[in-house]
């Protein structure tokens, strides 16, 4: 439900040289650490920045690593970007699967919205967003689009939403729904009386989300367990 990595190739840098790899002294012992706080400086970075404010330097010193670490892991900031896209993907089949009950799969995406990796840099995205759909990763996020409206299909053929939806219309009011504690955390808090990504303030959205989204089957009853 929630994409991420599409709006990479609409800021490709021009460059003219290689890249450089670290010398021997700068390359830290273990790797696979120093790329996970690498990627935790770059979730930081990008949420508050997007993907055109960020700055690799800012992302190396938030790491404390050289620069020349980010270009050698990740081959720079679109490399890095992709990156972070990817594991989410992994993070969210894994987290929310294809055979999860509806109301449940929107309620684990509302958790899952209020880390940086899930719904601001969506936010970013989408304010980034020039309508260009040539390249192969909008082409790989309408793809994954289209199967979870299929999903979505199945879904109403089983009864377990009502079938007068139209289930691509469905799909984007929901995502916006499951992100909007990331996307409008000064309503939020203006609403609920606490802070958006407060573990209150998420377990009472996503309770509420959770019973509204369990209406929305033929019998517009709530599924066992949501009432």
């Amino acid at each position: 439900m929630i994409e991420l990595g599409s709006r990479v190739a609409e800021f490709r840098p021009v460059t003219t040289r290689g890249r450089r790899a670290p010398a021997p002294h700068e390359r830290q012992r273990d790797p696979e650490r120093t790329k996970a706080r690498i990627l935790e400086a770059a979730t930081a970075e990008f949420a508050a920045k997007g993907f055109a404010g960020a700055r690799v330097s800012e992302i190396a010193a938030r790491a404390g690593v050289n620069q020349q670490l980010i270009a050698y892991y990740f081959d720079g900031k679109e490399g890095l970007y992709r990156e972070m896209g990817r594991r989410w993907r992994a993070y969210e089949a894994e987290a929310v699967p294809d055979d999860l009950p509806f109301a449940e799969a929107v309620g684990r995406y509302v958790h899952a919205s209020v880390d940086d990796l899930g719904g601001r840099l969506l936010a970013w995205d989408g304010l980034a967003d020039t309508g260009a759909d040539d390249g192969d990763e909008a082409r790989e996020r309408n793809e994954r689009l289209r199967h979870e409206v299929e999903v979505l299909r199945q879904r109403q053929r089983n009864g377990e939403i009502d079938d007068r939806f139209d289930p691509a219309v469905l799909h984007l009011i929901l995502t916006s729904a499951a992100n909007a504690l990331a996307v409008y955390p000064h309503l939020a808090r203006g609403l609920l009386g606490a802070d958006a990504r407060s573990p209150e303030s998420v377990r009472r959205y996503a309770e509420q989300l959770t019973l509204l989204v369990g209406r929305l089957g033929n019998d517009g009853e709530a599924p066992a367990g949501t009432r």
